[in-house]
């Protein structure tokens, strides 16, 4: 599997797997609670790393801390190679509403948190993920964050959810590894949050490849988008392929700096997904595609 290097430049660069893996589809429904199936959750993590998959995604809030405990049970102690990047500025209710969490004191007891259920001494990769307009301006949240670096118990610091102008701002305030956003191929152009802000994801793209900052897309392949998506489930039947492994491979092709994780709860389609790292599209592919 190829590899990409987050923070080149840096004192401590961490190279990982062109294709990472998404946490949160192990949880219940709505994101929230235990697995249904607990034994072949651990199996999938475990087959993710053995695969040659060197890069996690997580969040403290995903369950409620449900990925982070599996991630414990099924690999600690931890491969040398392996990073783990988790997100913070959202909480959940006993609802399994998702809220902000995001003053300096929140974020804080997040990375408090997850170091302690991720048995660390300090989190590689961490996003600050913005939820929505209003509340604790990003100069506070990120400013946070940066300090939190500065005390050694954070080595990166990423954004997610962010637009053009939200990363521009970032990027002028400090280093800024990662950005984790809404990406794939049925929505190029726009992303909305859960606020229904739309904001411009190409756009991101670009300002990430004119930084060298590697784009993680989440949620990459969206169903239902009209039309979004024709020409992708063709080829994908010409090549008989599924639309989620052609996704993952239009992601890979599209930019050096894309760095894909699939989540699913699924062995067989974790295997699926894992094998679209080898799938190549020709020129006359992406053109096709768009």
């Amino acid at each position: 599997m190829s590899t990409l290097t987050i923070a080149p430049n840096s004192a401590h660069p961490l190279t990982v797997s062109r294709l990472g893996y998404g946490t949160m589809r192990l949880t219940g429904p709505q994101v929230w609670g235990e697995p249904a199936d607990r034994p072949q959750a651990l199996e999938i993590l475990k087959t993710a790393v053995e695969s040659g998959v060197t890069f996690l995604d997580t969040a403290d809030y995903y369950g409620d801390d449900v990925t982070n405990r599996l991630i414990v049970e099924a690999l600690h102690p931890y491969p040398n190679n392996l990073v783990i990047c988790t997100k913070v500025g959202a909480t959940r209710k006993p609802d399994a509403s998702w809220v902000p969490f995001n003053t300096p004191a929140n974020l804080r007891t997040s990375i408090e948190n997850n170091l302690r259920t991720l048995k660390q001494e300090q989190v590689q990769l961490v996003h600050l993920r913005l939820m929505g307009p209003g509340g604790v301006p990003l100069a506070e949240q990120l400013g946070a964050m940066f300090d939190l670096q500065k005390e050694g118990k954070i080595q990166h610091v990423g954004l997610s959810n962010v637009g053009p102008e939200e990363l521009a701002a970032g990027l002028k305030m400090g280093e800024i590894a990662t950005v984790e956003n809404m990406y794939g191929y049925a929505q190029r152009t726009t992303l909305r949050d859960a606020h229904g802000e739309t904001k411009g994801g190409e756009e991101v793209l670009a300002l990430c490849e004119q930084h060298g900052i590697p784009l993680v897309p989440f949620f990459s392949l969206v169903h239902g988008l009209p039309k979004a998506g024709d020409k992708l489930a063709t080829l994908a039947k010409q090549r008989g392929l599924s639309e989620a492994q052609l996704n993952i491979a239009w992601l890979l092709h599209k930019s050096p700096l894309l760095l894909p994780i699939p989540g699913t709860s699924s062995l067989a389609h974790l295997r699926e997904n894992l094998a679209a790292a080898d799938i190549k599209l020709s020129a006359e592919d992406m053109a096709y595609l768009g």
